[in-house]
């Protein structure tokens, strides 16, 4: 029997609005894992060095990438939300389960940070990090499977091409990020700088993302030459 409480007609106002307030929660968290310099640091000329801003390096990338990764899931949850047209207790149920590994990103973020700096060799950070990410992707498939399902809960104007992209889009997500996974035993770097590429992938089109991608490279390296030459 269909759920009575199904609501029609673009009735997801409340869940998205209450979705986009943990996004912006969750995404203000992460600048609290930077701490800011020792007054001795900022005084003694040392800005760049390992005591400064040098050895807050994997704080820094870290942060960039969940910042990325976090502002691609809220920008994915609108665009799904622009098909979503209603809404019942599955997929409020669904994406209650999906903000709670975004909300949760910020622990992971910090743990990752911190055990670089301190052991680059170590990976249970890296691997609880890049984990959090495949379970994230696993979370939006269902979220998506859930709504698209037959048409289920989508609008009676849905583009079907629209949906047809965002389903195949979506299949390989928890695919890529299990690579990811899979890189954090051998590099924490390498399963980082992946991490944030694929949510570059997942932002837009391929030209935006070659672009953006072009950026991130540019302003990385240019901050490392910036740190190596103290």
């Amino acid at each position: 029997m269909v759920e009575k409480n199904r609501l029609e007609d673009k009735e997801t106002g409340r869940l998205e609005a209450f979705s986009d307030g943990v996004f912006a929660v969750a995404i203000t968290l992460l600048v609290l894992n930077i701490k800011i310099l020792p007054d001795d640091v900022l005084n003694n000329g040392n800005f760049w060095g390992k005591s400064g801003l040098g050895g807050q390096l994997p704080a820094l990338i870290a942060f960039v990438t969940s910042f990325f990764t976090i502002g691609i899931m809220w920008i994915n949850h609108h665009r799904l939300f622009t098909h979503i047209k209603s809404t019942d207790t599955g997929l409020m149920l669904f994406n209650l389960l999906l903000l709670l590994v975004i909300v949760f990103i910020p622990y992971p973020t910090a743990l990752v940070a911190q055990q670089y700096a301190l052991n680059p060799d170590r990976h249970d950070a890296a691997l609880l990090y890049s984990g959090t990410n495949v379970i994230m992707a696993i979370c939006f498939n269902l979220l998506w499977r859930y709504a698209s399902y037959h048409n289920r809960l989508l609008g009676k104007d849905a583009d079907t091409r629209a949906v047809v992209a965002i389903s195949r889009q979506y299949l390989g997500g928890p695919l890529l990020y299990l690579i990811a996974f899979g890189l954090a035993f051998i590099s924490v770097a390498a399963s980082i700088i992946f991490l944030l590429l694929l949510a570059l992938f997942f932002a837009s089109s391929q030209y935006y993302f070659l672009v953006t991608v072009s950026f991130v490279l540019c302003f990385t390296s240019s901050l490392a030459s910036l740190i190596t030459i103290k």
